[in-house]
C-alpha cells in the first residue's frame, strides 16, 4: 500500500527521521542538521532497511530553497545588493577561480583529464544556498552587513554556475567527454560557443529587466489586490504562487536557477507594504521543505566511501572548508573590513551543497567526470555541511573573547550617531564597499537602567517616549538599518542578539531595573527572559505579543507585563465607541496618537489590561 504512494511516504519518512535524529543532535550538542542528514543516509539506497525516493525527495528540497531565497529577498532590497558588488562580485570571482584551481591541482594528483579537474574544481567552488543563509538566519545576520556581502557573494556564485551549466555541454568535447546532441538556442542558431554565451546572457538581462520593470508593479499590485479581499488564505496562496511561479517561470523560460528567480520575486516584493506578512505566511513552509534539503543530501551519501577513499576525501573537505575559506577571508580583509566579518564570511561559504550535485551529475552524464568524482563531491558536501555549525561556534567563541579583552566606552560615547574604526580593521574603506557595524560589544556604564530590545516600529516609539520621560535606558538590536536609527537618535546602542548571554552582560541585564522586548517573537523571547532573569531574579520585564497563546507562554516565562497587541487595539475602539459623546469629538485628539503613552512610569501602578491576568487564559 505504502508504495502506492511514494510522495507521501518520502515526506513522512524524511520529516518523521529527521525530527527524531535532529532532537537526538541537538540534546547532545550539535546541530540540527546533523540529524538531517543522518536521517538522509538511513533512508538511502547504500543502509539496510527503508528506502525513500530518491527523485521525489530531490524534487521536493527544491521547493525549501525556492522558499528560502524567497524569504531572504523578502527582508533585502535591490539598494543592499547593489552595496556590496563592489566586494561581491571580485570576491566571488576570484573565489571561484581559486577553489577551482584547487580543485583541477587535486585532480592532476589523482590522475584525472584536465577536463575533469575543471568541473570538479568548479563543484567544489560554490557554497550551498540551503546552509549558508540557515546559518545567517539563525544568527539574524541577514539584515547585517555581513549578511549582505554573503547574500550578494552567494548570488554572484549562483549567477556564475548558471553560465557554466549552460556552457558545459558546448564545450563537452574539448574537455575530454561526449558532445552532448543540442547545446542550446545558441547552436540552434548557429551562433556557436559564443552565440551560446551571448544568448544566455541576454537572457538573464530580459529576466532583471522584466522584474525589475513589469514585477516591480505586478507584484505589489496583486498582493494588494489580494489583501483586499479579506481572506487570509488567498493571501497565503498568492504569495506561494508568486514564489514558486517567478522561480519556475525564471528557469523554464530564461534559464535561471530556480533559487535566483525566487529571490528575486521576494526582492520585488520586500517593496510592498504587506512584506512583512508574506514572511510570516510562508515561513512554516520555508522551514519544512529545508529540511528535506538535508534529508535528500545524505540519501545521495555511501558512508563505504569513507573507508575506501579516506585521502581523496579529506583532500577534497580541506579544499572546501580551508582553501576556500583562507582565499575569502584574505578578499574580505583586503576590502578593509574587520577580522570577525571575514572570519563568518569565509566560514559560511566553507561547504558545499545543491549546485555541486547538479554539476556533477552533468559532468558525469557528458563523461567529463570519472565515476568516482561523484563520491569525492558528495563526501566533501556531507562532511563540510556537518562541520558548518562547529565552524560557525568557533568563530562566535572568538569573537566572545574579543569582546572581553576589548575596551569599555564611555556611556556618552557609546551612544553617538557612528563608531570609529575597529582595532583591526584600516581606517579606509574602498570606495563602494559597504560599511560595516563594529563587531565589538561595548558594555553599557548604566545601572539601575532600562534595557530595551529591538528597534523597530514599535520598539522606536518607546525609546522616543523613554527619552522624553527621562529614563535612562540602553537599545539592543543587530539589524545594521536599525542600528544606524538608533545611532542617529543618539541613543546608546548594543549590537547584536540579544538570544546571546554576551550581548544581555554588555547591556548590563545584572544591574537593569527593566527589560523591554519591543519585539513579537516569543520563542526568542522566552529565551531572552529565562537568561535575562538567571542574570538578574529581580529585573522587571514587560514584552509584546500578537496572540493569547503567546501572552501565557511569555507569562510562564517569567514576564511581569505582556501586551497583546491586539486586545489592546480592540480595547481603545470600544472605549472610543463607547465614550460619552460630550468627550468624543475633537477634544481628546486622535485615537492612539504618536504622543499617546506606551508603558506606565516606573512608580506608577501596572495597567490591569496589560499585567497577568487573575486567572488561566483561554
Amino acid at each position: 500500500m505504502l508504495h502506492e504512494m511514494p510522495l507521501i511516504e518520502t515526506i513522512v519518512a524524511g520529516l518523521g527521521l529527521a525530527f527524531v535524529l535532529g532532537m537526538i543532535a541537538q540534546r547532545l550538542g550539535a546541530s540540527p542538521i546533523v540529524g538531517y542528514l543522518l536521517a538522509g543516509v538511513a533512508a538511502g539506497p547504500f543502509t539496510p532497511g527503508f528506502v525513500a525516493d530518491q527523485g521525489l525527495a530531490g524534487e521536493l528540497s527544491e521547493l525549501g530553497v525556492i522558499l528560502l531565497m524567497f524569504g531572504v529577498g523578502l527582508h533585502f532590497s535591490l539598494g543592499d545588493l547593489l552595496s556590496v558588488r563592489a566586494i561581491a562580485l571580485p570576491g566571488a570571482i576570484v573565489q571561484i577561480a581559486a577553489a577551482t584551481l584547487f580543485g583541477m591541482g587535486l585532480a592532476w594528483l589523482l590522475g584525472w583529464t584536465m577536463g575533469a579537474g575543471l568541473v570538479f574544481g568548479l563543484a567544489l567552488s560554490v557554497a550551498s544556498t540551503v546552509v549558508l543563509l540557515r546559518a545567517m538566519q539563525e544568527r539574524r545576520l541577514i539584515e547585517t552587513g555581513r549578511g549582505r556581502i554573503a547574500v550578494g557573494w552567494l548570488i554572484v556564485e549562483d549567477l556564475a554556475m548558471v553560465l557554466a551549466l549552460v556552457l558545459l555541454p558546448a564545450f563537452a568535447g574539448p574537455l575530454g567527454g561526449e558532445p552532448a546532441a543540442s547545446h542550446g538556442v545558441g547552436t540552434d542558431l548557429g551562433l556557436g560557443v559564443p552565440g551560446i554565451l551571448l544568448v544566455t546572457i541576454f537572457k538573464l538581462c530580459i529576466f532583471v529587466v522584466l522584474m525589475l520593470v513589469v514585477g516591480r508593479r505586478l507584484i505589489p499590485w496583486l498582493l494588494q489586490l489580494t489583501a483586499a479581499s479579506g481572506s487570509r488564505e488567498l493571501f497565503r496562496l498568492a504569495v506561494l504562487a508568486i514564489a514558486l511561479g517567478v522561480a519556475f517561470g525564471a528557469a523554464s523560460l530564461f534559464g535561471v536557477s530556480l533559487a535566483l528567480g525566487a529571490f528575486f520575486a521576494g526582492m520585488i516584493m520586500s517593496e510592498s507594504d504587506l512584506s512583512h506578512r508574506a514572511a510570516e505566511d510562508s515561513l512554516p513552509l520555508r522551514d519544512a521543505f529545508a529540511v528535506l534539503f538535508f534529508v535528500s543530501v545524505g540519501m545521495l551519501f555511501d558512508p563505504l566511501s569513507l573507508i575506501e577513499d579516506p585521502l581523496p576525501i579529506l583532500a577534497t573537505l580541506l579544499i572546501i572548508v580551508i582553501g576556500k575559506s583562507v582565499v575569502a577571508f584574505g578578499l574580505v580583509r583586503l576590502f578593509g573590513h574587520p577580522t570577525s566579518t571575514a572570519l563568518t564570511i569565509s566560514v559560511s561559504l566553507a561547504q558545499i551543497g545543491e549546485f555541486s550535485f547538479i554539476l556533477a551529475t552533468l559532468g558525469l552524464n557528458l563523461k567529463i567526470l570519472p565515476p568516482e568524482a561523484k563520491n569525492l563531491i558528495l563526501a566533501g558536501a556531507i562532511l563540510s555541511i556537518v562541520l558548518n555549525p562547529f565552524l560557525f561556534a568557533w568563530v562566535d567563541r572568538w569573537r566572545q573573547s574579543q569582546e572581553r579583552s576589548a575596551p569599555a566606552l564611555p556611556a556618552e560615547e557609546a551612544g553617538e550617531a557612528a563608531p570609529g574604526p575597529t582595532p583591526d580593521a584600516p581606517t579606509h574603506i574602498p570606495s563602494g564597499s559597504v560599511a560595516i557595524e563594529d563587531d565589538v560589544l561595548r558594555r553599557t556604564d548604566l545601572a539601575d537602567h532600562l534595557v530595551l530590545v529591538g528597534y523597530g516600529r514599535v520598539g522606536s516609539k518607546i525609546a522616543r517616549r523613554l527619552a522624553d520621560a527621562g529614563r535612562s535606558f540602553v537599545v539592543i538590536e543587530d539589524a545594521d538599518k536599525r542600528v544606524a536609527r538608533v545611532r542617529a537618535a543618539g541613543f546608546e546602542t548594543v549590537v547584536g542578539n540579544a538570544v546571546k548571554s554576551e550581548v544581555l552582560e554588555a547591556a548590563n541585564v545584572a544591574g537593569a531595573r527593566d527589560l523591554v522586548l519591543a519585539f513579537p517573537n516569543s520563542f526568542e523571547a522566552v529565551a531572552m527572559i529565562a537568561a535575562a532573569k538567571a542574570a538578574n531574579p529581580e529585573i522587571r520585564v514587560t514584552a509584546r505579543v500578537h496572540s493569547g497563546e503567546q501572552r501565557e507562554r511569555l507569562i510562564q516565562a517569567g514576564a511581569e507585563m505582556v501586551v497583546n497587541g491586539d486586545e489592546v487595539t480592540a480595547q481603545a475602539i470600544a472605549d472610543h465607541l463607547l465614550r460619552p459623546e460630550s468627550d468624543a469629538p475633537g477634544a481628546r485628539g486622535p485615537l492612539l496618537a504618536d504622543d499617546a503613552p506606551i508603558l506606565p512610569e516606573p512608580d506608577a501602578p501596572d495597567s490591569p489590561e496589560l499585567t497577568r491576568p487573575a486567572e488561566p487564559l483561554p
